[in-house]
């Protein structure tokens, strides 16, 4: 899956500060989901980080600043609309069918699933366009995805 996302997201003739700006925009939203429950554990960092790294093919350096700089603001993170509204502009569907199951993995990467993160999961569905019947075939996927590992 991750080979599946890199070959997605890999744009190498787009210049360094729009792929920081989406590496901002994307971990920005990741910590959000992280951060639902109150509490952003190593499993959630970890994941996030790993994601970051593999499919944006990141320096871990960059990836660890900006989940840093990211976690640091979380209490002043924009708005889910702030970060979705630039997501449809400049991502397909399927884009944002990957990155929703992301956000699934790294919500259930707990363990726990709390009401407050399927919550927000639900909402991020809808402000992206997505069914719920795609939303809730994302959450399978990252249940499988977690479950094989």
């Amino acid at each position: 899956m991750l080979n599946i996302l890199k070959n997605f997201f890999d744009s190498k003739d787009r210049d360094e500060s729009d792929i920081n700006n989406n590496l901002e925009l994307l971990c920005g939203l990741m910590i959000e989901a992280a951060n639902t429950d109150g509490v952003i554990d190593q499993n959630e960092k970890e994941k996030i980080n790993s994601v970051l790294v593999n499919v944006f093919n990141e320096s871990p350096d960059d990836v660890i600043n900006i989940l840093n700089k990211a976690i640091e603001n979380r209490d002043n993170s924009k708005s889910l609309h702030f970060y979705t509204s630039k997501i449809n502009k400049e991502y397909s569907e399927e884009k944002k069918l990957l990155l929703l199951e992301i956000l699934w993995e790294i919500v259930l990467s707990d363990g726990k699933l709390h009401d407050y993160e399927s919550s927000l999961i639900r909402r991020l569905a809808g402000l992206l366009y997505i069914s719920d019947v795609n939303s809730g075939n994302a959450r399978k996927r990252a249940l499988n995805n977690i479950l094989s590992k």
